[in-house]
């Protein structure tokens, strides 16, 4: 009998990008087919930090499905992530030396033009910019960004991917792409939705047309 070749997970966010709260969304979305998933954990141990990331990369690892760490850069380096995406303040606090000598690619959040220099001063692999839209998910210090900004940022960064993020749905997604974007992250859209997998699937759908 002949083992299915499991797809290799992608070396850059894919145009789908959900972010998940815990390993069990995280283990609800990744077998539906999608090829990135940041696990973004808040107030947890370390011990539970931990348990969760590694259990993530197996997951990952086996649906070929590009596994990211919200912050716990130390963790990522120990456990043997690959990605790794930091706001800004946890940005000033990592290592980035380390970060680099473990091979990890280094995703950043930005908000305002001078994030965006920091971030490039780091060698970002990856930069994400929000809230395009407004959000619910959490009060925010900084105004919507709009869609002229995505077509700013992408200018500013070149070859460098660009993630979208904040209340965008499948509807404006489209336009997402077209000011510049290369990568739609989402959370509450299908965390607050009636069928999640639904959801997701629909944005699966939306993403098996619109990759590159």
């Amino acid at each position: 009998m002949v083992e299915p070749t499991v797809r290799q997970p992608p070396s850059t966010p894919d145009v789908f990008y959900p972010i998940v709260p815990d390993i069990t969304w995280l283990k609800r979305i990744v077998p539906l087919g999608a090829r990135t998933v940041q696990l973004r954990l808040k107030d947890a141990s370390q011990a539970d930090v931990r348990a969760q990331i590694g259990e993530g990369i197996a997951v990952c690892n086996a649906h070929g499905c590009q596994f990211i760490v919200n912050d716990y850069w130390q963790a990522a380096i120990d456990l043997g992530a690959t990605d790794l995406h930091l706001g800004q303040e946890d940005l000033a606090d990592a290592n980035l030396a380390a970060i680099r000598q473990a091979g990890i690619r280094l995703g950043v959040s930005t908000h305002t033009p001078e994030e965006l220099e920091t971030a490039l001063t780091a060698n970002a692999d990856s930069i994400a910019l929000g809230p395009i839209y407004e959000t619910k998910l959490k009060a925010m210090p900084y105004g919507t960004q709009g869609l002229p900004r995505i077509t700013q940022w992408k200018e500013r960064i070149g070859d460098v991917p660009l993630i979208a993020i904040g209340g965008i749905t499948p509807e404006r997604a489209p336009g997402v792409l077209t000011h510049g974007a290369d990568s739609v992250a989402v959370i509450t859209d299908f965390f607050m939705a009636d069928d999640p997998e639904a959801r997701i699937g629909q944005w699966l759908d939306w993403a098996a047309q619109h990759r590159n």
